[in-house]
């Protein structure tokens, strides 16, 4: 497994009225990669400038930010190609199997969708996985919820500031510098998921259980309704011994976007899950859920909680009646 730690630089519409911004709001300008094999080693990297078809004038912020001007733009490749030639270095002239590693979440989302703007094939089918090197960074040696900036983790780590911030290959050097640092097995097998590409059925569902608490990624739904009616999306199954455990508290939410639950294992104690309501590319719904086993404290908390939304809820009732 080789790992290709990615950085991608982008434009967007000068006009923020821009009736183009619906069909891409980003459109890469630079790709900036680099190749790690199974040992963490750097063997290779990969480095081109894009000429723009949708946004012929550079963003004032853009170009203050990454220092690119649009006349250094003129002669490049368009992104097809580039694309191409970036996806098939990726693989090597052996197939080999790779994973993505980004700073953030974004650079995978940005890359398939101009994939799909300009006709190319996708990258696969369902969410992809990769490796969120911001978060790792965080699991590792802060307190896993913290995102900071790339060059503050530079800085944190005592690494050489050599290369240009925001810039694609630089920013991919420092990236996967800060990668190869990262030695904790825990933390490295905390992949994320690109969710660009959602689950085409019930079968190809994403079921995922890390060292302290397990993810599940649904199908898309057409509505919200459709997807809370869903018996594996409101399942509550214990994910160290796979049992169905009877809610202590039932699905519940105070903004309509998250919701919560409480069941109780037998063996294993308290078990919070959580569901994220998410908008698919299509506008259809999807459910990103986490299921962790907590503490009665942490129990008594989620029933604060519930008890608080019940509250406002009457309160609400009580200013319309």
């Amino acid at each position: 497994m080789n790992y290709i730690v990615l950085d991608l630089e982008w434009n967007q519409a000068a006009d923020s009225e821009d009736e183009r911004s619906k069909m891409l709001t980003f459109e890469i300008i630079e790709i900036g990669a680099v190749k790690l094999n199974n040992r963490m080693e750097t063997v290779d990297s990969f480095h081109e400038l894009i000429r723009p078809q949708v946004y012929k004038e550079m963003h004032k912020i853009t170009e203050r930010l990454i220092h690119i001007h649009m006349e250094q733009l003129a002669l490049c490749r368009t992104f097809p190609e580039v694309a191409g030639d970036f996806m098939a270095w990726c693989a090597g002239p052996g197939k080999e199997p790779f994973m993505f590693g980004t700073w953030g979440p974004m650079d995978l989302t940005e890359l398939q969708r101009n994939m799909r703007f300009f006709g190319m094939e996708p990258l696969g089918e369902g969410p992809l996985c990769f490796y969120d090197v911001q978060k790792l960074f965080s699991i590792a040696y802060e307190d896993g919820k913290s995102r900071r900036s790339l060059e503050y983790a530079v800085d944190f780590l005592g690494l050489k500031k050599e290369k240009r911030f925001h810039r694609a290959l630089g920013d991919a050097d420092y990236t996967a510098e800060v990668l190869q640092k990262i030695k904790d097995p825990a933390a490295l097998r905390r992949v994320s998921y690109d969710t660009f590409q959602l689950p085409r059925d019930h079968k190809s569902e994403v079921h995922v259980v890390f060292d302290n608490y397990a993810k599940y990624i649904s199908r898309p739904f057409f509505s919200k309704e459709e997807l809370l009616a869903d018996r594996e999306v409101i399942s509550t199954r214990c994910y160290l011994c796979h049992r169905n455990l009877r809610r202590r508290i039932r699905w519940f939410s105070a903004n309509g976007k998250h919701y919560y639950s409480l069941s109780y294992c037998d063996k294993h104690g308290f078990m919070k899950g959580k569901i994220r309501i998410r908008k698919a590319e299509d506008d259809r719904v999807f459910a990103v859920k986490t299921t962790k086993i907590i503490t009665e404290e942490e129990a008594k908390q989620l029933q604060g909680r519930r008890e608080h939304t019940r509250q406002m809820r009457r309160e609400r009732r009580g200013h319309h009646s």
